[in-house]
Formats: C-alpha cells, sequence, structure tokens
C-alpha cells in the first residue's frame, strides 16, 4: 500500500475534527490525494453501527458486545474504504481507530486488553496507521467543550472518572510504538496546529515541505 494512513486520537472535546480540516488544508497544498473518515463509520454498514453505538436510548449495551461492534465496523471500513484508498495511493485521514478501542472499552470499561489484541490481530492482522496523532487536554476542559457541540451521545454522557481512564489509556498507548506523537491540545488553536504542521510536513512521503505549507 502506498498511501500514507493517519489517526487522529484522544477523549471527547481535544479538537479531532478541527485538526483533521487542517490537515486536508496541508495534503492539498502538497497536491496529494486523501480522504477522511471516522469510526466507527465510514461505510454505509459501519456507519448504522455507529448509530446504535452511540444511542442514548441504548444504556444497557454489553462491554464485550461493545467492543464486537466495533471491530465489526472497524473490518468493514478497512475492506470497503481504507485499504482500497491506500491501494490507490491516497492519505486516509481517520478520526479514531483502534487505539481508540484500547482507550475507551480497555481502559475506560476494564476490558482485558489480551481480548482486543486478538481481536485486532484476527481483523487487522498486522496492519497499523503510519502515524498517530493523540491531542490530549484535562477531562474537564474536554467535556466542557463537547457539552457546547449540544446534546452528548452515550460515549459523551460518561462520568469523569471514566474519562480519566480513557485519557491515561492514550498516554499509555503513546508509549509503545514510535508512530505516536502526543500534542498539548490545551495549547491555544495556532500553537496545536503549529505542532501539526510540523509532523506531518516532517514526514519523507509529504511532498509539499514545511516551506509549501507555511
Amino acid at each position: 500500500m502506498s498511501g500514507q494512513f493517519v489517526t487522529i486520537e484522544g477523549a471527547e472535546g481535544v479538537g479531532k475534527s478541527t485538526n483533521i480540516a487542517y490537515i486536508e488544508e496541508l495534503l492539498d497544498i502538497a497536491g496529494i490525494e486523501h480522504i477522511s473518515t471516522r469510526e466507527p463509520g465510514g461505510t454505509p454498514l459501519a456507519e448504522r453501527i455507529r448509530h446504535l453505538l452511540l444511542d442514548k436510548a441504548e444504556q444497557n449495551v454489553d462491554p464485550l458486545a461493545e467492543l464486537l461492534l466495533m471491530f465489526a465496523a472497524r473490518r468493514q471500513h478497512l475492506q470497503e474504504l481504507i485499504w482500497p484508498a491506500l491501494a490507490r495511493g491516497q492519505w486516509v485521514i481517520c478520526d479514531r481507530f483502534t487505539d481508540s478501542t484500547y482507550a475507551y472499552q480497555g481502559a475506560g470499561r476494564g476490558l482485558d486488553l489480551a481480548v482486543i489484541q486478538r481481536l485486532e490481530q484476527l481483523c487487522l492482522g498486522d496492519f497499523q496507521p503510519d502515524l498517530t496523532l493523540i491531542l490530549d487536554l484535562p477531562i474537564e476542559a474536554g467535556m466542557a467543550r463537547a457539552a457546547e457541540r449540544g446534546e452528548l451521545d452515550r460515549f459523551e454522557s460518561e462520568d469523569i472518572a471514566f474519562f480519566q481512564r480513557v485519557r491515561q489509556g492514550f498516554l499509555d498507548r503513546a508509549a509503545t510504538a514510535d508512530r505516536y506523537r502526543v500534542i498539548d491540545a490545551s495549547q491555544s488553536l495556532a500553537q496545536v496546529q503549529t505542532q501539526v504542521r510540523q509532523i506531518i510536513t516532517s514526514l519523507p512521503v509529504y511532498a509539499g515541505g514545511t516551506d509549501g505549507a507555511s
């Protein structure tokens, strides 16, 4: 696969959507073909699963059932959208991926990480993102931002303790591989995007370079 797979991670309200839009601008400047997508979701089937997972009416979802739904949506997403795009040489920018599963269903829900690893191997094989940006923000600040967007979904309605575990789950993941970059999302948007630009334009496969993106 000749494209690049870049994932954006973090707890609620960290600014993923805003920074994905900024990465798209950088890729446009460089003339790099790209698509953006999200998890759970990205395909018609996966979007229907997303609706089930986020629906506040579904208050008693078993954690293991939740995990299996996440991976069902992910497998369809990979087969139908992500892998074909990468094979065409496109960059794929994804709002959440498997790291969110480790953070939310693993650290947050308390599921055995070994179970998540087995499902990851079954559904993804050895496939991993080329780059993962983790936007890190104190939970109280992130939840305040999320509340400003409107009614909270099923995940956003969890308590502070849950999201503290999720945040730590992301930071624990960041220590496991070189593909991670942690960005302090409590900085100003300009400061955050300066870091995003430096990271993206420093990649060897980025055609435009820092001069083209400034």
